[in-house]
């Protein structure tokens, strides 16, 4: 699938911090790219809906990550693959009256359109589950080969009581992740199923849904945890130095994924694995607007298209976005984008109130680098590094100012 075209970063003087993270799944601290490599594996969209501010949130946060790593010498790799085939895409569609490819197709296509207006990095390999089709089968095969895969009538589900670790990325209780499994695309009351949470790996051809050859599998299409796994280890290798998306996807999504890579995961010398397939779970807080989460099913929804359309600056639209950290779950308001496009417009102000000849670097510019530097090592505290920008504006700055906001916060002060 088609990626999107990478905004130039500019080369900073010395070398950035290593990057220490919050794992989910232990709660610490850790550097995950301590080797001095970098997997990062983000859960794409389902595109059936526009890109609202919590998909902006989500992607510019990883986007952040990623700067932080290039800019400490982490050799960063990334994929991020588009269910692009699912229920919710093909009841939009079945709504709308448009074949589901089409709607597929448009929003894909909008949602590249976003990301190279929010200049966030792109994928490595940016990978469609349509095109991952034999990635799918080859993994679903292998867990029946494993004895960690049964079959009900014509589909395939995940054993989870083979996984004597199932459980430990979120550490919740049965009571709720039964809940959450129903909530968010499970079948717990599916009758023949070993366990209410055991998660579909292939559903067996039914009329009027796509279908592709699943050879020994028969023919049908993939449930939807295995794909992000096929598509992961394929790409990226394991183990996986980060596994991203929002906090909504802690159960089940990215614990389901990550019980089926432990059958998957190899090293990539091809032996068996006995380190964990995923070093480290990173996941971003939910974004909110009239009093809830933003979500499609309730439709209260801001777009980044639409922001844009109006006339708002999207480099305000990011700062907005960076002025809370990755973790916290907030309700945006109009306010927090007229700050943030004040700030963009102090900010854009103080680079242009220096003249080319008074663009010499100044101790004081070292030191706020370096102040930056260590903010955004410290879990993206992308807040405080806002604050450093700030005081930086404030004094004596030089181009070097603009370099380093480009090159870590992914915010072009050149541009009017």
């Amino acid at each position: 699938m088609q990626s999107w075209t990478s905004p130039a970063i500019p080369t900073l003087p010395g070398r950035g911090h290593a990057l220490r993270l919050h794992d989910t799944a232990t709660q610490r601290t850790v550097d995950p790219a301590a080797d001095g490599v970098g997997r990062l594996y983000v859960c794409g969209i389902t595109p059936y809906d526009s890109t609202h501010l919590g998909h902006a949130f989500t992607y510019v946060a990883f986007d952040t990550l990623l700067r932080v790593w290039r800019d400490a010498g982490v050799e960063a790799s990334y994929v991020q693959n588009v269910t692009d085939v699912d229920d919710p895409l093909l009841e939009r569609a079945e709504a709308i009256g448009v074949p589901w490819r089409d709607l597929a197709a448009d929003q894909v296509a909008l949602f590249r359109s976003d990301m190279t207006t929010l200049r966030v990095l792109p994928p490595t390999h940016y990978v469609g589950v349509v095109e991952a089709m034999d990635l799918v089968v080859d993994a679903v095969e292998r867990l029946i080969a494993a004895g960690a895969a049964y079959w009900v009538d014509r589909d395939v589900y995940a054993d989870i009581t083979a996984d004597p670790q199932f459980g430990s990325v979120g550490h919740l209780d049965d009571a709720t992740m039964a809940a959450l499994f129903a909530e968010r695309g499970g079948d717990p009351q599916r009758s023949g199923k070993r366990h209410p949470l055991d998660p579909l790996l292939w559903r067996g051809e039914r009329a009027g849904e796509p279908a592709w050859d699943g050879r020994t599998l028969g023919s049908g299409r993939p449930g939807w945890h295995i794909e992000c796994g096929a598509i992961a280890a394929e790409y990226l290798g394991l183990p996986i130095s980060v596994q991203g998306g929002g906090e909504d996807l802690i159960f089940p999504h990215h614990e389901m994924g990550t019980s089926h890579l432990r059958y998957l995961g190899s090293g990539s010398d091809g032996a068996e694995s006995t380190e964990e397939p995923i070093r480290a779970f990173v996941h971003t807080g939910l974004v909110g607007y009239d009093g809830h989460k933003m979500s499609k099913s309730r439709g209260n929804l801001i777009f980044v298209s639409r922001l844009t359309a109006d006339g708002v600056d999207p480099a305000a639209i990011r700062l907005t976005l960076l002025s809370r950290h990755y973790r916290s779950t907030w309700e945006f308001t109009d306010h927090h984008l007229d700050e943030g496009t004040a700030r963009l417009q102090r900010w854009r102000a103080a680079v242009a109130g220096r003249d080319s000849a008074d663009a010499v670097r100044t101790d004081a510019d070292e030191v706020h680098l370096e102040r930056l530097r260590a903010a955004l090592a410290q879990d993206l505290d992308t807040p405080r590094a806002l604050e450093i920008v700030d005081a930086w504006a404030a004094d004596d700055a030089t181009e070097l100012l603009a370099d380093a906001v480009d090159a870590l916060l992914g915010v072009d002060l050149r541009s009017a």
